[in-house]
């Protein structure tokens, strides 16, 4: 059971992180630099161009593990373990940078726009595997979608004569899941406001043991 709330915990303190260090840069729910881009915009701020990349890029990065895979399916078993590990390689890589270039004060800077794309690859590789070999587990960074299936489960639990008990177990399961992403949410924050940019030091460490529960634990992607 671990897995997914280690990938829940990624999501949201390296969209956190990424946030407060890259001029308002979303790595893992890349949508949302559609309003920070608007926002940029409107108000003269830096970051524009890796907001405007941060989709194409995430988009590529996912349409390129679901074909590797599919073309590996056949003639490896641990496709899964591999990409979880080209994710961490990633993070120590985005890492590196924003410990080497930060702080980034001009959020178009080469510098910031690399970082940022590399954090978005590192996430869209998540993002991919999760739908792809987890596809029953929550997701682990679309906690809008998994907050309205909360509720509309809590809605049918206090139905009088409704037959909640699927609910209920959805419910909790869920409800892990976004507690876990707001934990990541908040341990990120603090840690920046701390330590800065060497804040993306812990990332690749729980990208690690992401990896170590997957392979001590391969029954995970049926939780």
């Amino acid at each position: 059971m671990i897995l997914p709330f280690l990938l829940s915990f990624t999501a949201g303190y390296v969209d956190t992180a990424g946030f407060l260090a890259l001029q308002g840069l979303f790595t893992a729910h890349v949508t949302g630099n559609f309003v920070t881009l608007g926002a940029s915009l409107a108000l003269g701020t830096s970051g524009a161009i890796a907001k405007i990349l941060a989709l194409p890029v995430f988009c590529a990065v996912v349409m390129a593990v679901r074909l590797l895979s599919s073309s590996l399916v056949k003639r490896w078993r641990f496709i899964f373990e591999a990409m979880l590990g080209l994710k961490v390689l990633l993070l120590i890589v985005g890492a590196a940078l924003a410990i080497e270039f930060g702080p980034f004060q001009n959020g178009d800077s080469w510098q910031a726009v690399i970082t940022g794309m590399v954090l978005v690859a590192a996430m869209a590789i998540q993002n991919a595997v999760h739908r792809i070999y987890l596809g029953s587990v929550p997701p682990s960074t679309l906690m809008t979608g998994t907050t309205t299936q909360i509720m509309i489960d809590l809605a049918d639990v206090l139905l009088p004569g409704g037959n909640g008990r699927g609910s209920t177990t959805r419910l909790r399961r869920m409800s892990a899941i976004v507690l876990v992403f707001a934990a990541g949410c908040g341990a990120a924050a603090l840690l920046f406001m701390w330590f800065g940019e060497r804040c993306f030091i812990l990332p690749p460490v729980l990208g690690l043991l992401s990896l170590v529960a997957r392979v001590v634990g391969p029954s995970e992607q049926t939780v």
